[in-house]
């Protein structure tokens, strides 16, 4: 059996795995609560006599699933949570199904599922005793909130894996080298002394207040880290009435940058701001970590393998009438978007893809050694074993992730696209384990590039997964 094979096995689930998509779609479930999208998945590899692990990192809708034995062993990530309010029906106009319901605007309808197609696709290779090897498929709760990945990895689920694969629903189909910001995501409440505003506020210690100070001191801090750092925040809780002195407010901050030290310096700053804030309010603060990871390290190995699978899959074939509904949503899109998604691509393709709805053909790696502006918990699975990824054109060209017209494209054509990227991720799997060769100029990529920098999950001890947070 040879790649094209791989090829052909995924073909023949082609069925199979769109009406999974679809039912993915129409029941969309956000992080942590992906119970029926991931028991979609789960039965359908349980069918192809995978042998099933639920519950890993402490979370019911993480699971395993395995075939074969011995090495290498490749594992395919895969995702499945959906955003709030991104609720759309298959239309070129904002429409939700329901009004304020989650939607799968990232596509992650799409992720798992082309996932379990490709694992479905070597693990036939592996059976027919024409491979040697183990393929593994991992079922990532809660990747929107950077949650998932997080804490399976701080349980070592990863750490016996020769290589790693992922992709994304996106506007263009391209491996990916571009490197992602490590992050943390934290909370800081603050307790204060609950007074009537008018007629006794002296008696009362506003939390309000420390929430604002704290916020002051972050603009003066901003001036001070490196140009590439993000921090942003939003006040959760900040009071019920302006009469009354609140008693607690709550701010949530995200504090992103290129490295994972640069990350932690720029949190323990934010924390001794937050203290300083509660000092001069006389307020107490409580700091809660929610989650954190690393930045995306690209093994350009990998990466090498994956663009030569693109290449030899070819296009995704979408039809006139897949055209012209992108070429719909596409006009719902502004050109200033469409001029920004451009931003990275070589040159020579730009003013072909501006001049198209659907670009369907693989484009070469590029914006190698560049850092991106989001952040992503594939990075902590690139640190502990070599990883690859890629995009999928599954949405009309210039469209933005967690948006209605992703939504909506997610729903329709992109399932095509879902079938092209489960190819891509079982013929780059099927090479890898086929030559063991490339799986060692991997590993030595590997170390050359972490040195002695390794992994250490960002969770302090005793961080729970957090099952009360479900925004994007």
């Amino acid at each position: 059996m040879t790649k094209t094979k791989v090829f052909e096995e995924v073909e023949r689930q082609r069925e199979q795995l769109t009406t999974i998509a679809q039912q993915i779609w129409e029941n969309p479930e956000l992080g942590l609560n992906e119970e029926e999208s991931a028991q979609i998945l789960i039965e359908t590899l349980e069918e192809e006599d995978f042998d099933i692990e639920s519950g890993l990192g402490e979370m019911p809708t993480a699971f395993r699933a395995s075939f074969g034995e011995g090495e290498p062993t490749i594992g395919v990530l895969g995702e499945y949570d959906a955003l709030p309010n991104l609720s759309q029906k298959v239309k070129a106009e904002q429409d939700p199904v329901e009004n304020d319901a989650p939607g799968h605007g990232c596509g992650h309808n799409l992720f798992g599922v082309a996932g379990v197609g490709g694992v479905i696709g070597v693990k036939r290779a592996i059976e027919r005793d024409e491979l040697d090897g183990t393929i593994e498929f991992y079922g990532c709760p809660a990747e929107e909130t950077l949650v998932g990945k997080v804490f399976m990895a701080r349980d070592g689920v990863f750490d016996h894996l020769d290589a790693a694969l992922t992709w994304h629903p996106a506007d263009l189909s391209t491996p990916t080298l571009k490197r992602s910001l490590a992050l943390d995501s934290i909370q800081f409440t603050f307790e204060g002394v609950a007074a009537h505003a008018a007629a006794s506020p002296e008696s009362g210690r506003s939390a309000l207040d420390a929430v604002e100070l704290l916020n002051s001191g972050v603009e003066y801090m901003r001036e001070h880290i490196s140009e590439k750092a993000r921090v942003h925040y939003v006040i959760t809780d900040g009071g019920t009435a302006p009469n009354v002195v609140p008693a607690e407010a709550t701010v949530w901050y995200y504090v992103r940058a290129p490295t994972r030290p640069e990350v932690e310096h720029i949190s323990d700053w934010l924390a001794d701001i937050a203290e300083a804030a509660a000092m001069m309010t006389q307020t107490d603060v409580e700091r809660r970590y929610i989650t954190g990871c690393w930045d995306y390290l690209p093994n350009r190995t990998v990466t090498d393998v994956i663009w030569e699978t693109m290449q030899e899959v070819g296009d995704v074939d979408y039809s006139d009438d897949d055209r012209a509904f992108a070429s719909d949503l596409k006009d719902t899109i502004s050109r200033e978007q469409v001029t920004a998604s451009l931003e990275d691509v070589p040159s020579e393709f730009t003013e072909k893809i501006r001049g198209t709805s659907l670009y369907d053909a693989p484009i070469p790696p590029h914006a190698e050694g560049e850092a991106g502006g989001g952040s992503t918990e594939v990075g902590d699975v690139s640190w502990i074993t070599p990883t690859g990824q890629f995009r999928a054109a599954t949405w009309a060209v210039g469209t933005p992730a967690h948006t209605w017209q992703a939504t909506a494209a997610n729903g329709d054509f992109g399932k095509k696209g879902a079938v092209y990227a489960a190819k891509v991720l079982g013929g780059t799997a099927y090479t890898l384990i086929d030559n063991p060769s490339i799986i060692e100029q991997a590993q030595e990529e590997f170390d050359e590039i972490t040195g002695e920098q390794s992994y250490e999950t960002p969770l302090p001890a005793g961080t729970e997964p957090p099952f009360d947070i479900t925004g994007s």
